[in-house]
């Protein structure tokens, strides 16, 4: 993993704005009703190739394919492994917005989750499609290949994160179930570190889960589901090295009260049991900004690199790039500059069919957050 050795890199989460000529063979897919899969792989690679170079344009070090072909981060394992052939479930609940339905109502009213499904697990999990998985390294390396990117990287849903989106009803407890996950991921995990790309793994569950997984359950009760989420999750990552690791932990990437978000000061210790090097987390929004506190009695250790979200992932402010530089040095003068990467809160297309920031203004906050690195690299070295 490059870390900011001469100047502050900047990166993001994985989700961008998918082009509008994709969507609906996304879409298509999602449903099963695509007719023609050479149509659909010839605008993905177009898709990535178009995505690599916009980020580079825009100001970002460390990129990946955009997430342009995943109808979402967290559901595409339905389609890679074996055993997903339950009932599609609906949108699971969000235990912020039950005090709120009103504004819930409007939030999901205005962006439909048209094709997006959420099988079941009834069966016993392997992974069945590396067909899919090779093509999208191969696309990817491709794009990259003779790009001024600093570096690649692939994310990937990590166990805890798919037993919140695709429920089990196969395995007799949620540790097995958690421990089936870990085995079968660990093909894709593996082979993103093989082909040379940095691996993030999707987090959500050790933040998030607390209002969704877990709504009622004791803060010692999740702490100790999580300890079982870092320790499935660091079965699968034992085969390769933390350096060529990180994380991305999120809270939920949508507009909302979030005050039923679980404190990083309260699952921040067992966050940094993960086996990754690289630990991306909200750090601009109103709910979490002021967290980057927590680093003034949490000491880092070695090895360690933080990836602050310093513009948000769900509101259409450009942030100022001066704003910008304020949130990574807040935290490069407590971990060192060398240990912190500038990045986002989350993703900007996270879910296909769901995204409140316009396109053209996600690429203008990427121009904010590369300017303010700049500012900040000077006010550093």
């Amino acid at each position: 993993m490059k870390r900011s050795t001469e100047r502050i890199l900047t990166t993001h989460t994985g989700s961008l704005p998918r082009p509008e000529t994709l969507m609906p063979l996304v879409e298509q897919k999602e449903l099963g009703e695509l007719k023609d899969p050479a149509r659909f792989e010839a605008a993905v690679q177009e898709a990535v190739k178009t995505i690599v170079r916009q980020q580079i344009e825009n100001g970002v070090d460390i990129v990946n394919d955009g997430e342009v072909d995943k109808p979402s981060y967290a559901t595409y394992p339905k389609d890679r492994l074996s055993g997903f052939g339950g009932e599609s479930q609906g949108f699971f609940a969000l235990g912020d917005l039950a005090d709120y339905p009103e504004f819930a109502e409007r939030l999901f009213g205005q962006n439909q989750l048209r094709a997006l499904k959420r099988p079941t697990c009834n069966g016993p999990l392997a992974y069945k499609d590396r067909a899919s998985l090779d093509r999208e390294l191969a696309t990817l390396k491709a794009a990259l290949a003779g790009s001024a990117a600093v570096e690649g990287f692939m994310s990937a849903a990590s166990p805890g994160v798919i037993s919140i989106f695709l429920p089990n009803q196969y395995y007799k407890s949620h540790e097995a179930y958690l421990a089936a996950l870990a085995d079968a991921m660990k093909v894709e995990y593996e082979a993103i570190h093989r082909a040379g790309l940095i691996l993030q793994v999707d987090c959500p569950d050790l933040a998030m889960g607390r209002h969704i997984q877990f709504p009622d359950a004791s803060l010692a009760e999740f702490r100790r589901n999580i300890e079982l989420h870092v320790e499935a999750l660091n079965h699968a990552l034992a085969g390769i090295p933390p350096e060529a690791v990180r994380i991305h932990l999120c809270w939920g990437n949508y507009e909302g009260p979030h005050h039923r978000d679980v404190a990083l000061r309260d699952i921040i210790d067992i966050v940094l049991k993960v086996r990754a090097d690289g630990i991306s987390y909200e750090a601009s929004n109103p709910r979490h900004e002021h967290e980057w506190a927590v680093f003034k009695e949490v000491k880092l250790p070695p090895g360690k690199v933080l990836i602050p979200g310093v513009i948000d992932s769900v509101t259409n402010f450009i942030e100022h790039p001066e704003l910008v530089a304020q949130r990574i040095c807040n935290v490069a003068k407590l971990v060192g500059r060398e240990n912190v990467i500038a990045g986002t809160d989350c993703g900007f297309a996270t879910l296909a069919g769901f995204h409140t920031v316009d396109p053209k203004i996600t690429w203008a906050k990427f121009r904010a957050m590369a300017e303010g690195a700049r500012l900040a690299s000077q006010e550093l070295w």
